[in-house]
């Protein structure tokens, strides 16, 4: 039964895209198969293949590895605040061990941390080396040009604003479709920045972490890639240059200090929305409590989310008991962003949703289709291309919509296969 919801779920996604398509039409079936088809293809074999689930392990280990050599600075510098009740010695008793864990001091570092090693690998041509590779699948697949198809595998490792940056010297000359392609793919992935930290707050709540995160948003590119271009058909012949790298880094210390520079404005950002909006949320439901609502909960920004997203979260694949509360989930990264819905994810009661459910609503979150992303992608691809503003703004709303379809196709198809 939940197999044939998230089936009717890609059906559903597929035509909500066409009904809001600037030239409604039956898509190609080249779009269509080779979208899905490489969407089926990389979920198969993260659920399926052994020597696929075993490599993830060895990622996951490597977290674990990144985790405790993070833990061994935040000690040196922020002394029993920065370090694991099991690895320090506390001048006092510790009551309840869960309340050592202070974010800003043990978690928000693995973001500077992980910037920095992105940095690294970026100057040895590790990263150029396998975006490059991840484009010319998507390239040969899905027909986009090669600009597009960088951008868009870029998006899987960084941000949303610092993968357009790449083709920046091309977004002038991109068509509408173009355009809208890379727009979207920023809106349906997260940046490997945060990866980290995102799997981190979801330890112990669904195995191998990281994995998922990262296959989410391999997934979801291909899933962008197709719902954008069946939005905003492509109406001329995309160009297919080959695009090169540039060198970013002139040394490895060169790395590591402008990876260290980049990494501390990320987290004191990262920290500082974060307080914001908790402290906002926290003042809505105080003002929604004092509306009279049926029930013994009282009304809260969470619920009325929960309420709107159910319907699609049901479609994902997700029982209807449980759809409720991952429709909450999701609006919650619609309205605020995915950091507070993951958040919210790991705080939920113990049996609110299926082992099942979190997988899927995991793999649906990785994504940064919010209201927030959208002043970030504005300015950012506006001060790239001035000239374009414009249809820029135009354009970022329906990104939301293609983010938010491709994420949600992404957990139908992690249903279909987990």
């Amino acid at each position: 039964m939940l197999s044939a919801q998230a089936l009717l779920g890609i059906v559903v996604f597929v035509g909500i895209a066409v009904a809001s398509s600037e030239n409604r039409f039956m898509p190609g079936w080249r779009l269509l198969v080779a979208g899905l088809g490489l969407q089926f293809v990389f979920a198969f074999a993260v659920f399926n293949l052994d020597v696929v689930q075993q490599l993830l392990g060895f990622v996951n280990e490597g977290v674990g590895a990144i985790v405790a050599a993070t833990e061994s600075g935040t000690l040196f510098v922020f002394g029993y605040l920065g370090g694991d009740p099991a690895n320090v010695g506390y001048p006092f008793s510790i009551n309840e061990p869960g309340a050592t864990l202070i974010l800003a001091f043990r978690v928000l570092p693995l973001i500077l941390m992980f910037t920095v090693l992105s940095a690294i690998l970026w100057h040895y041509r590790v990263l150029p080396v396998v975006i490059k590779g991840f484009s010319l699948v998507l390239r040969k697949s899905l027909g986009v040009s090669g600009a597009v198809g960088l951008s868009s595998a870029a998006n899987i490792f960084i941000g949303m604003v610092e993968s357009p940056a790449l083709i920046r010297p091309y977004i002038a000359v991109l068509s509408r479709s173009e355009l809208f392609v890379v727009m979207s793919c920023g809106m349906a992935t997260i940046a490997g920045s945060v990866m980290i930290f995102y799997s981190v707050i979801l330890q112990g709540i669904i195995d191998n972490p990281l994995g998922h995160i990262i296959t989410a948003s391999v997934i979801s590119a291909p899933a962008a890639i197709m719902i954008a271009l069946i939005m905003v058909p492509e109406r001329g012949t995309p160009s297919n240059d080959d695009i090169k790298l540039g060198v970013q880094y002139h040394s490895l210390m060169d790395a590591i200090t402008k990876g260290t520079h980049d990494g501390i404005k990320l987290m004191v950002s990262v920290g500082a929305l974060l307080l914001v909006l908790i402290a906002l949320v926290t003042l809505l439901n105080s003002a929604f409590s004092l509306i009279p609502f049926p029930g013994d909960e009282p009304l809260t920004l969470q619920r009325m989310f929960g309420f709107v997203f159910a319907p699609l979260s049901w479609l994902m694949g997700i029982p209807w008991e449980e759809a409720q509360a991952a429709g909450g989930l999701m609006g919650t990264k619609t309205a605020l962003n995915e950091l507070l819905a993951f958040l919210a994810l790991a705080e939920l009661p113990v049996g609110t949703l299926s082992e099942k459910s979190t997988i899927i609503i995991t793999y649906a979150l990785c994504g940064f289709a919010n209201f927030g992303s959208l002043g970030i992608m504005i300015a950012g691809l506006s001060g790239m291309c001035p000239e374009r503003a414009q249809e820029i703004v135009q354009l970022a709303p329906r990104s939301l919509i293609s983010g938010t379809l491709a994420t949600c196709m992404t957990g139908a198809i992690a249903g279909l296969l987990s």
